[in-house]
C-alpha cells in the first residue's frame, strides 16, 4: 500500500464487545429453550412447550446479530465494500427491528383473541414458567445492557482518519439483540403481574390486557430502532451540529466557504465526509482537512477546492 492508498476496513476487522455478549446470551437462550421444550414434552405442559418455542424465535433473532458480527469482520478488507462493512451492523439491526414488530403484532393478535375468548389459565404452572423466563431474560438484559450502543473506539487510522475516542458508537446490531431480550423480560414481568392478579383477585382479563400493553411498548421500541437503522442505510445526513461545526471551522480559514457538504454514517460511530470549498486564495488540501474536528468520528474525508475570486475575504 503506497502513501496515497487507504485501508477502508475502519476497524471492522476487530471483534466488537457486543459480539461476545451476544454469544453468551445465545447460549443462555438456546439452553433454556431446549430445557423448556423437553420438559414440556415429558410433563405434558403446553405452557412450558409454548414458552420454549417462543424463545426459539428470539434465539433466531440473536443468531442474526451474531452472524452479522462475524460477516462484518470476515469481509472488512473486501474491496467490494467501498466504505467497509460497517453498515452490516445497521442491516442486522433493521432486520431485528422488523422481527420485533412482527413479535408485537403476534402478541397483540393473541391478546385481543383471548380478551374476547378467554381460556382457562393454570396459574401455578404459568407463574413458574414466567418467573423462570424472567430470571433468564433478566440475566440476558444485564449481559447485553452493560454498554450497548456506547462503546468507545480508540483505533487510529491512516492520514485521512481521525481519533474519535470521545465519540459514542451506536451499535444497532447490539441494540437489536438487547431489545429482543428486553422485550422478553418485559412480557415476563407483565405476565407475572397479570397472573398474580388473576390467581388472587380473579382478574383474569388482566392477562390479555397486559399482553396488549406489552405489544404496544415493543412496537415503540421497534419503531425507534427502525428509524435509526433506516437513516444509516439510506445515507441520511450526519448530525446537524457536526455539519455546522465543520462549516464554522472552514469559515475561520481566510477566504474559504463550504459550498457543498455530505456527511453520512458508514458504521458504528464512523462517518464519511465529502465537501467542496470555494475560496479566492486556495491553500493545501491538508490544511482544510486539519480543520475537521479530531474527535468527530470522521474516518474518510474527500475535499474539493475551487478557486472563486467572487468569494468574499470576509468569510475567514
Amino acid at each position: 500500500m503506497n502513501k496515497w492508498e487507504h485501508d477502508h476496513s475502519f476497524g471492522q476487522d476487530k471483534k466488537k464487545p457486543g459480539e461476545f455478549r451476544t454469544l453468551i446470551v445465545i447460549a443462555m437462550t438456546f439452553t433454556t429453550m431446549i430445557l423448556e421444550i423437553v420438559a414440556g414434552i415429558i410433563y405434558g405442559s403446553m405452557a412450558l412447550l409454548a414458552d420454549g418455542l417462543h424463545m426459539a424465535s428470539h434465539a433466531s433473532a440473536l443468531m442474526i446479530s451474531m452472524i452479522a458480527y462475524v460477516y462484518a469482520r470476515r469481509y472488512a478488507h473486501d474491496k467490494r465494500f467501498s466504505f467497509g462493512t460497517g453498515k452490516v451492523n445497521s442491516l442486522a439491526g433493521f432486520t431485528g427491528a422488523i422481527l420485533l414488530a412482527a413479535f408485537a403484532l403476534v402478541m397483540a393478535w393473541e391478546s385481543v383473541g383471548r380478551l374476547f375468548a378467554p381460556l382457562p389459565i393454570a396459574f401455578n404452572q404459568a407463574l413458574m414458567v414466567a418467573v423462570f423466563g424472567l430470571v433468564v431474560n433478566g440475566l440476558s438484559v444485564l449481559v447485553l445492557g452493560h454498554d450497548h450502543g456506547h462503546h468507545h473506539d480508540h483505533e487510529h487510522h491512516d492520514e485521512h482518519a481521525h481519533d474519535h475516542s470521545h465519540h459514542h458508537e451506536h451499535d444497532h446490531n447490539l441494540r437489536s439483540a438487547y431489545l429482543h431480550v428486553l422485550a422478553d423480560a418485559l412480557t415476563s414481568v407483565l405476565a407475572i403481574f397479570a397472573l398474580l392478579a388473576g390467581k388472587y383477585y380473579a382478574l383474569n382479563w388482566l392477562d390479555p390486557v397486559m399482553g396488549i400493553v406489552g405489544a404496544v411498548l415493543v412496537a415503540r421500541w421497534s419503531y425507534g430502532l427502525l428509524k435509526m437503522t433506516i437513516a444509516v442505510l439510506l445515507d441520511h445526513q450526519g448530525p446537524q451540529e457536526l455539519q455546522e461545526l465543520i462549516r464554522r471551522n472552514i469559515a475561520d480559514i481566510q477566504g474559504a466557504d463550504v459550498v457543498d457538504l455530505h456527511l453520512w454514517q458508514i458504521g458504528p460511530g464512523m462517518y464519511s465526509l465529502i465537501m467542496s470549498i470555494a475560496t479566492s486564495d486556495p491553500l493545501e488540501v491538508q490544511l482544510y482537512k486539519q480543520a475537521i474536528p479530531q474527535d468527530s468520528g470522521i474516518v474518510h474525508i474527500t475535499v474539493e477546492v475551487h478557486q472563486d475570486h467572487n468569494v468574499s475575504s470576509q468569510t475567514g
